[in-house]
């Protein structure tokens, strides 16, 4: 993944809510963390999600047709 990723923090109560969004395809994730959690491990958090989600919408090549021809 090496596009850009834009993050929302929303406080909900003692919690911070924080949506990790792939600009390209447009996926979202959350996550929940205690509001007195760090920023940037908030941060990491979703992005790893994201990370993640993405890896496993991805399609996977079709196996043992690849370098041969018809």
């Amino acid at each position: 993944m090496e596009g850009e990723v834009f993050f929302e923090f929303v406080q909900l109560g003692q919690q911070m809510r924080v949506a990790a969004i792939d600009v390209d395809s447009g996926t979202e994730v959350i996550v929940i963390a205690p509001v007195n959690t760090a920023r940037g491990h908030m941060q990491q958090l979703a992005l790893a999600k994201l990370r993640k989600k993405l890896a496993e919408t991805q399609p996977t090549p079709p196996s043992g047709t690849l370098g041969k021809y018809a």
